[in-house]
């Protein structure tokens, strides 16, 4: 298909209007000069190794739940949306608040949405923003609800290991926030494809946090931060993601050529760069934040999202991909028209 313009809602399409977004960042920025320094490396050898100019970090007291609150209200605001007439509220995060209750529940009750409306967690790692999209979808095709707001929202750097100096020097803070609405079928999902492969699921993990690793089964700080095998996980992944994305497309009835922009988790710059070598995704197809904002986990997507609705770099009725891959090890990908 050479556009989608002007043509009916396929019948495969889910209708899903993305209303609007927002984005939020804590106040300090961390240059990767700033880390050289932090580190004993010398001049330029952080960015060098990461790709990344400046990354943001929040301080000791920073709250997760004020940086949602703060992407949310930018969504509201940027849209002119009356917060009352959202009606379900999804947390789309890879590290909760606390484990009890659920982060959403915090998020709700800081927010200007209004007290009593439904709110859940959806958690896939750094693709959760993708899973959320594709429930939220279905919910509001069902009926159940009218308006929904995704947010994710991380505070990377509290969980950094900075002996770790491959994981350390990439990882940024961030939120961000998608409004959305079943539309009248003119835009929507043409495909969306999860996929786990458990034999990844050590290679990128926070041990701490739930029943595994605590003070009665026994529990150290280090369990706490952040572990990755980014070698091995690289290997995993980079055999994987030719087969899913021609999966993924194939499911969309769409051809590469047919995209006006992909969206990936900004994992790394080598990450990055591979995708866009091996899938053979133009440069000016693929929307690359990271060098400002670094891997902020699973709010680089929506984040990501959020810069390409606000720079248009979207055409109207051509399809785009979301796309990453995320601990566990998994491959989330959707193919929508916003």
């Amino acid at each position: 298909m050479d556009s989608l313009r002007n043509l009916p809602a396929a019948p495969s399409l889910v209708p899903l209007k993305i209303i609007s977004s927002g984005a939020a960042l804590p106040a300090h920025k961390v240059t990767s000069a700033e880390l050289d320094v932090r580190l004993g490396k010398s001049a330029g050898y952080v960015q060098q190794r990461s790709g990344v100019e400046y990354r943001f970090h929040g301080d000791d007291r920073a709250s997760q739940v004020q940086l949602a609150v703060a992407a949310i209200t930018d969504a509201l605001e940027r849209g002119n949306i009356a917060a009352d007439s959202v009606d379900l509220l999804i947390f789309a995060s890879a590290i909760p608040v606390q484990a009890l209750p659920y982060s959403a529940a915090h998020v709700l009750k800081a927010s200007p949405l209004r007290e009593g409306i439904s709110t859940f967690d959806v958690n896939a790692s750094c693709v959760s923003f993708i899973s959320a999209l594709q429930v939220a979808a279905g919910l509001l095709n069902t009926g159940a609800y009218q308006r929904i707001a995704i947010v994710s929202a991380e505070l990377a750097s509290r969980g950094i290991n900075w002996a770790h100096e491959e994981s350390s020097i990439i990882l940024g803070d961030g939120a961000a926030c998608a409004i959305v609405e079943q539309g009248d079928g003119r835009s929507g999902i043409l495909s969306c494809l999860m996929e786990t492969y458990p034999a990844g699921v050590d290679l990128c993990h926070i041990r701490a946090g739930g029943t595994r690793r605590n003070p009665r089964a026994g529990i150290a700080d280090s369990d706490f931060l952040f572990h990755m095998d980014g070698k091995r996980l690289f290997r995993l992944a980079a055999a994987l993601i030719e087969e899913y994305w021609a999966r993924l497309l194939s499911a969309a009835q769409c051809a590469q050529g047919d995209l006006a922009a992909v969206v990936p988790h900004q994992a790394s710059h080598v990450s990055l760069e591979h995708m866009r070598r091996r899938l053979n995704i133009p440069e000016d197809v693929l929307i690359d934040i990271y060098r400002h904002h670094g891997n902020q986990v699973s709010a680089s997507i929506p984040t990501a999202l959020h810069y390409a609705l606000t720079h248009d770099r979207f055409s109207p009725g051509k399809p785009v991909a979301l796309v990453g891959t995320a601990a566990g090890l998994t491959l989330g990908g959707m193919v929508l028209i916003p």
